[in-house]
């Protein structure tokens, strides 16, 4: 029989009930942004594809802050999603979700979405695993360009966004997921995993506000 209690959730709600645990604490973004873009790839969006996600508006918002953030002049980083044709340099995480076959090298799925596309001076990340981070140069990248906040935008919220998003913190970098311009199969999950993200990781600002402080840079 375990020795933890149940505990009985507040009548006020989550929101109340984190703010008292003292989860309500929130990072200031600093003067040297970048967009980091999490795999706009075409799967989410096409409906012949077994990972196809409902997240055209979420699409919609991506170009938008795209175009603010190249307005801006600030670095952008666009990352995908690509395995070796087998599938091994994915690992465990190609073996507990075989979907990601859609992935694989010659797959047309693993494109990016129309008007997503990285500009040829803007860098592109190639990844097998969920953070942007992880297995990749990006870290020493946005050092080397001074950046100390990343705006992040993508697919999906519950995976490689928030994944992101949480390394982004670890490695030193005030992360702002743009709210918009994420998206997730299931809009409970979604709204879960940005719950989590504003509580614990680091900022989830509007659009507006996302592109309010973009337009003051610029």
């Amino acid at each position: 029989m375990s020795g933890l209690r149940h505990r009985e959730p507040p009548e006020d709600g989550p929101e109340d009930d984190y703010e008292q645990a003292g989860l309500a604490g929130h990072l200031a973004p600093g003067t040297s942004p970048a967009l980091l873009l999490v795999d706009p790839a075409r799967a989410y969006v096409d409906r012949d594809c077994p990972l196809y996600a409902g997240v055209e508006p979420a699409v919609e918002a991506m170009r938008a802050l795209l175009s603010a953030a190249r307005l801006a002049g600030i670095p952008v980083v666009v990352t995908r999603v690509r395995f070796r044709s087998d599938g091994r340099d994915g690992g465990v995480f190609f073996r507990k979700v075989p979907t990601l076959r859609v992935f694989a090298e010659g797959s047309p799925y693993g494109d990016f979405i129309d008007g997503l596309a990285p500009a040829p001076d803007e860098l592109t990340v190639t990844k097998q695993y969920p953070s942007a981070f992880f297995g990749t140069s990006l870290s020493a990248y946005l050092t080397a360009n001074g950046v100390d906040t990343l705006l992040i935008a993508g697919l999906t919220t519950s995976g490689c966004v928030r994944a992101s998003a949480l390394d982004a913190m670890q490695h030193g970098f005030v992360p702002v997921v743009a709210e918009e311009a994420v998206g997730d199969r299931d809009a409970d999950v979604h709204a879960a995993n940005l719950f989590d993200i504003r509580h614990k990781i680091g900022e989830v600002w509007p659009m507006t506000r996302v592109e309010e402080y973009l337009g003051a840079r610029h």
